[in-house]
């Protein structure tokens, strides 16, 4: 019994020191979370305060991809822009190369044709007007009179632009070739 009696004795030093840890250990717990609730206010606030200045940092970053992608994007419309305007400029001149192998006038040469037919009009209403006071009918009415000196210097100036713009488009006549003698 003394056996059972040291046994018991032990145990409940045992069971005491079992009892002492396990009563630290639950202090340590309620002092450890006593702790993380007077400092969670201050990481709440500290983690806010990370937040918004990783935030700040990735707009700016985003500002400036943005910016520099916006760069690239007008440089390459502007690249476009200048080989569509070569693109067109080669166009033009390919055609107009072409219309005047095959022989169409361009605008400029129409314009030259306009200015002659113009010249030409003028120089024949001119001398229609020095060629109609010459004519003089013998005896007409009055009223009759002046509808014959007028009527010469209409027909007159009607085809004669048509006269001149039909010779300025047929090219001269050439001389006929002379034929050699035989040589005797």
């Amino acid at each position: 019994m003394v056996k059972k009696l040291k046994e018991l004795t032990e145990d409940t030093e045992l069971a005491n020191a079992v009892r002492s840890s396990a009563q630290q250990i639950w202090q340590a717990g309620l002092g450890a979370f006593a702790k993380a609730q007077e400092e969670g206010g201050r990481v709440f606030s500290r983690l806010v305060q990370e937040g918004t200045q990783f935030q700040k940092r990735a707009e700016d970053k985003v500002a400036d991809v943005s910016g520099t992608v916006g760069k690239l994007a007008d440089g390459v419309g502007r690249q476009a822009s200048g080989s569509w305007d070569k693109l067109e400029q080669v166009f033009e001149e390919r055609v107009a190369r072409a219309l005047a192998t095959i022989g169409v006038p361009t605008q400029h040469d129409i314009a030259a044709l306009h200015a002659q037919i113009d010249a030409l009009s003028r120089q024949v209403a001119a001398l229609s007007a020095k060629a109609a006071p010459a004519v003089k009918p013998k005896a007409a009415k009055p009223a009759v009179k002046a509808a014959v000196a007028r009527a010469p210097a209409k027909p007159a100036a009607r085809t004669a632009p048509r006269a001149a713009a039909k010779a300025v488009s047929k090219p001269a006549a050439r001389p006929a070739a002379k034929k050699k003698a035989p040589a005797a």
